[in-house]
């Protein structure tokens, strides 16, 4: 069930990613349209560049996200139900020691 969760979410942002690189090269190609000089294509190049790393980038921390909550889903059924009391507090009741 997890997995199948995970494959999904991971699907989803290697689609999402794919749309944002190709955001990325149709506002390059504006630009270079638009550019006067080469120096202003080279920017508009360098930008988009940036913006595919960037759409990578969020691509792999989702999927690294992903697998987290798959992990924590996976290991939350195991952890015992137990309660301790708090470290700093003395025992009460007839089983404290008389020294308090």
């Amino acid at each position: 069930m997890f997995s199948a969760k995970q494959k999904a979410k991971d699907a989803a942002a290697v689609v999402a990613e794919h749309a944002e690189i190709a955001k990325a090269k149709v506002e390059e190609k504006a630009q270079k349209a638009m550019a006067r000089n080469k120096t202003d294509k080279e920017i508009a190049e360098e930008v988009r560049k940036a913006r595919e790393a960037e759409a990578k980038m969020k691509m792999h921390n989702a999927k690294a996200r992903h697998a987290e909550e798959k992990l924590i889903g996976k290991h939350h059924h195991t952890v015992a139900a137990r309660t301790y009391p708090p470290a700093g507090n003395p025992p009460h009741g007839p089983t404290a020691p008389a020294s308090y």
